[in-house]
């Protein structure tokens, strides 16, 4: 998979700084160059580029105004590019995959690109889905009826499952939104519920939990734990084959070889 990149910066150095760093990366591909926002405009638009290293802080159009600028078309993933920290909450709002403080570090580059590597392709799934059910419209219709009966049955199924845990810890009872659970480790017959800001007490059992939670999206990967495979941000490799997934607040979490093929669809 090529990342057809475009770079976007005011500052020769920094525009040449960015491209030494990339050209380490095999997969990334720099077609083409900005030093203003209209330049990037008009780039994006006739190159349709897969990603955009974007400045923030520029004469004329800043970084925000080039998003704003293609709201008629399909964006680009974005990557904010700055020399100050204060605008990583608008950069987050205007849906960036990462946000990168000049001068750029290899090591947290390499960070954002797989972040980057994942977006695509998950995005290009879905486009081949969405051609996939195209074709079969056109030509099978009959067998598209079946992919959207079973479409039908996996929400049905979905909503089986708990969108909303009630936990008493501490004499206080506590909502818990399961999209925020980013991991679940077993002590005994209680839970410790790990949200990213805060741990909760479940007292339970892990294999009655993992009966209210939907099994594609949580998964166990070590006798004693369960991970949102939504969380998870990078796969790490390890000895006797065995890895970490890296989850979306930085903690790690030990796959053992019994349920690495829990982790076989981040590796492909």
């Amino acid at each position: 998979m090529t990342i057809r990149t475009i770079l976007v910066d005011d500052e020769p150095l920094a525009i040449q700084g960015l491209q030494l760093r990339l050209d380490k990366h095999e997969d990334v591909e720099i077609i083409e160059t900005c030093s203003n926002g209209r330049e990037a405009i008009r780039a994006i638009k006739t190159h349709k580029p897969d990603l955009v290293f974007l400045d923030i802080q520029m004469p004329g159009f800043d970084g925000f105004s080039v998003i704003q600028g293609l709201m008629e078309v399909e964006p680009p993933l974005f990557v904010f590019v700055t020399a100050y920290s204060d605008h990583a909450i608008r950069a987050f709002e205007a849906q960036a995959v990462d946000y990168l403080m000049k001068p750029v570090e290899e090591d947290r580059l390499a960070d954002t690109l797989d972040r980057v590597r994942q977006r695509l392709t998950e995005k290009r799934s879905a486009e081949e889905a969405g051609k996939l059910k195209e074709v079969l419209a056109e030509v099978a219709p009959d067998a598209m009826e079946n992919v959207e009966a079973v479409g039908g049955d996996d929400a049905h199924a979905s909503s089986r499952y708990e969108k909303m845990i009630n936990i008493k810890d501490r004499g206080q009872i506590f909502r818990v939104d399961v999209d925020s659970i980013e991991k679940i480790d077993a002590a005994g017959d209680y839970m410790c519920i790990y949200t990213g800001d805060n741990t909760l007490i479940l007292r339970e059992t892990m294999k009655d939990l993992e009966k209210r939670l939907d099994p594609r999206r949580f998964q166990r990967v070590h006798r004693s734990t369960i991970v949102n495979l939504d969380q998870v941000r990078q796969v790490k490799p390890h000895t006797n084959g065995e890895c970490f997934l890296v989850l979306g607040s930085g903690s790690q979490v030990k796959v053992s070889r019994s349920y690495r093929d829990v982790v076989a669809r981040f590796v492909h």
